[in-house]
């Protein structure tokens, strides 16, 4: 098989491209031939050293997968050759042949396509996770969506609409707002035009019920202070740089919650929710009411580069590696 590989932590430009021996699987696993590996922006970070989780190299970036199953481990009962699954891996997906523990499995519908069901899982996943079992999120409350051209922005803001909210998207750029406006964002705030405080207050004059945030940095603190009464603000990440500190005075006085979103860490202590949750993203995009928005779908040759844009903040939507 072939591999994009980690074989020391650096920059993008520093994996390579290698041939390995093709993978069996153990006890209790199987072997997906990839037939779309999504890139998030953890693959940056990852391959750097500056994730949370941390592989030793070599390994390969590429944390959602989806394919075929071509041959099954001891004791697998539950799946046959040939099944389409998609999973959540962490890394390892940029590569032809992936082994995959048969319970991060999760089945793709026919009609389908790989590219839409590897997207789905850990943007549109992390979203949902956040909107519906953090925040709550209630029909006709006010959603604003910090980074909202990005992968896992985009999927809030769609996801958002989709559970009845009022969504302010907000980015940095006009092209980038109009992306999150053919999503089906309400509202519109250009935060390199106008301060996020400012700007919130003036399109929710009564405060945002929710903030979903995953960049972090200097646009946290001037959010929150647009929170309305009983908000709740959810950390997603830190795609910014900077990990904000928070004044706890401001959540005394909105009466508001800070709410972490650990997707990674809800797939494996709530496997089954998360089986649920995913199971409703594939079902509401067969129906056509999600639209993931890919935006580049790149051979094993170009994951790299790909990886390199996410970095630059030059990606919008999701990339897709097609080995």
């Amino acid at each position: 098989m072939r591999a994009l590989l980690c074989e020391a932590f650096g920059p993008p430009e520093t994996l390579r491209l290698r041939d390995l021996p093709d993978p069996t699987p153990g006890s209790g696993e199987v072997v997906v031939a990839v037939g779309a590996a999504a890139l998030n922006f953890f693959d940056t970070l990852i391959i750097e050293n500056r994730y949370q989780f941390k592989p030793e190299p070599p390994f390969s970036p590429g944390g959602e997968v989806a394919g075929r199953i071509v041959a099954l481990g001891e004791g697998v009962t539950d799946f046959a050759v040939g099944d389409r699954v998609a999973a959540y891996v962490g890394w390892g997906g940029c590569r032809t042949h992936v082994v995959v523990d048969v319970a991060k499995l999760v089945c793709v519908p026919d009609g389908l396509a790989d590219e839409t069901a590897a997207s789905l899982m850990v943007t549109y996943g992390t979203s949902l996770h956040a909107l519906k079992d953090r925040a709550k999120i209630r029909p006709g409350e006010t959603l604003a969506v910090l980074g909202a051209s990005g992968g896992v922005g985009l999927s809030a803001v769609e996801l958002g609409v989709l559970l009845g909210a009022r969504v302010i998207a907000c980015a940095s750029s006009a092209d980038k707002l109009a992306l999150a406006k053919a999503h089906g964002a309400h509202e519109l705030l250009d935060y390199s035009r106008e301060d996020v405080k400012t700007g919130l207050k003036r399109l929710a004059p009564e405060g945002v019920d929710v903030i979903y945030d995953p960049v972090g940095g200097d646009l946290a603190e001037p959010a929150l202070r647009a929170l309305g009464w009983k908000g709740r603000f959810l950390v997603v990440g830190f795609a910014g740089g900077g990990i904000p500190k928070m004044p706890l005075n401001l959540l005394l006085l909105k009466g508001c919650d800070v709410l972490g979103v650990f997707w990674g860490a809800f797939t494996e202590k709530e496997p089954d929710a998360h089986r649920a949750n995913v199971a409703w993203l594939f079902e509401k995009a067969l129906a056509g009411e999600l639209r993931v928005h890919i935006g580049g779908i790149v051979p094993l040759e170009g994951a790299a580069a790909a990886i390199r844009s996410i970095a630059d903040r030059k990606a919008e939507g999701k990339l897709v590696v097609r080995p």
